[in-house]
């Protein structure tokens, strides 16, 4: 289902509202991981909302984890090159991304990743579940790079590390509060976790992220985990920023179906 909450996020009164660059609107997806389906759904709730939202400089940044664990990270990745066709798509690389590029160099990372979601993704390519089971670790290896174009490769390879717009910085895992943002490690953005989302300050800007699952975007002022598990809650959302206004929209797998939602059915 598709579920529109225009709530406003409670903020601080004694502080200056984040936000977004004058004229414009962002639109964070957290991590899609391989569910086109959900994916799909949310291009069109996030198309039709710009729509009536009214003009603007339209921007759609994917938080990372594209691929894995979901059974279309493929078609994920096709789908997300044919929205850059038609508006402003930028796309962060994850952590889930690293681990895919780097699995092609390296069979002890290959190993890895296949027990986090590598064997969707690469299935989601042209191989059959027969032949790949039929693989060794050794064959798989020397295989992968004719199952997964060198195009597909560069392509992935391009995401970028951070996005800032604003008051408001996005990254896939979170930063190191003990740097500046300017010197940040790509280690941290792509894989941070405790020392991030334990920090009780601030980080210079509010971090947009995903990497860490939560049942709901949590807002805690600082930063905005957007990462409700799409792969394993059928939810995936996406975080608008427009001024300083902030709401969300979501797709939901209900048992399967697809159903929308107008905001006065959402409460």
């Amino acid at each position: 289902m598709i579920k529109t909450l225009r709530k406003l996020f409670q903020s601080r009164p004694d502080a200056p509202l984040p936000a977004v660059p004058a004229g414009t609107r962002y639109y964070a997806i957290g991590d899609i991981h391989g569910r086109l389906d959900l994916f799909k759904a949310l291009i069109k709730a996030v198309e039709a909302d710009d729509a009536e939202a009214g003009e603007a400089e339209s921007h759609v940044i994917l938080l990372g984890d594209l691929v894995d664990r979901g059974d279309d990270s493929a078609g994920v990745i096709a789908r997300a090159r044919k929205w850059q066709k038609k508006r402003s798509v930028r796309i962060l690389a994850g952590n889930h991304e690293e681990m895919f590029l780097e699995a092609f160099d390296d069979i002890d990372v290959l190993r890895h990743f296949l027990k986090h979601g590598g064997r969707e993704t690469i299935l989601s390519y042209d191989i059959t579940p027969k032949k790949f089971n039929a693989m060794s670790l050794d064959e798989l290896f020397k295989a992968l790079p004719e199952i997964v174009p060198a195009e597909e490769r560069a392509y992935v390879e391009a995401f970028e590390e951070m996005i800032i717009a604003g008051d408001y910085l996005f990254v896939h895992a979170g930063i190191d509060p003990a740097r500046p943002i300017e010197e940040q490690k790509r280690s941290d953005m792509l894989w941070i976790r405790d020392r991030f989302l334990r920090h009780q300050g601030g980080f210079g800007k509010v971090v947009v992220h995903g990497h860490t699952i939560f049942p709901n975007v949590m807002d805690n002022g600082h930063r905005i985990g957007v990462d409700t598990g799409a792969f394993r809650s059928g939810v995936l959302t996406a975080l608008v920023l427009e001024g300083t206004e902030k709401r969300i929209l979501q797709a939901v797998d209900d048992n399967g179906t697809i159903k929308t939602f107008n905001e006065e059915q959402v409460r």
